[in-house]
């Protein structure tokens, strides 16, 4: 398939600049959830990697493969999270959080399976595994927004840290 923009596509900042705005405020909100819960920073990176190579979303893995190397992610575990199964790489948190974001992002697959939300619960509590199922759905919306008008990746860079 080409990815080439054949037609021009809808800027929905532009357009909708009341709903982007509230997409915004809520991700910043899922990222204070999650800090509040003590998740990770570097861990809601790999759940926004894992979800947007699951979704073919190349704006989204563009964007977070560079913050997460920016954070200090090794080179490693960015090339192997698409096989995150097939591993030593990823901690048990990790592994348990990357389960809970394939399964919210594929829930059309079978929805969330006990198994794996139990795997969660073990290492996360109830504030946590809230933060979580968050971050997978706001990646989720973000992936569909950027696949369907088309955002090109290439152009992002991080914020420098101080």
């Amino acid at each position: 398939m080409n990815n080439s923009a054949s037609i021009s596509r809808v800027a929905l900042k532009k357009i909708t600049p009341d709903v982007s705005a509230a997409m915004g405020s809520l991700h910043a909100v899922a990222v204070s959830a999650a800090r509040d819960a003590k998740v990770e920073p570097e861990l809601l990176e790999l759940i926004r990697i894992r979800a947007s190579q699951i979704n073919g979303c190349a704006f989204c893995l563009d964007m977070h493969t560079k913050d997460a190397r920016a954070a200090g992610e090794t080179e490693q575990r960015v090339y192997a999270l698409n096989a995150w199964r097939e591993t030593p790489f990823f901690t048990g948190r990790e592994r348990a959080a990357l389960a809970l974001t394939e399964a919210v992002t594929l829930v059309h697959d079978g929805q969330v399976p006990d198994a794996v939300y139990a795997e969660a619960a073990e290492v996360f509590d109830e504030t946590q595994i809230a933060a979580l199922i968050w971050a997978a759905t706001v990646i989720n919306a973000y992936n569909r927004i950027a696949i369907a008008t088309r955002m090109m990746p290439g152009g992002y860079q991080p914020t420098p840290k101080n």
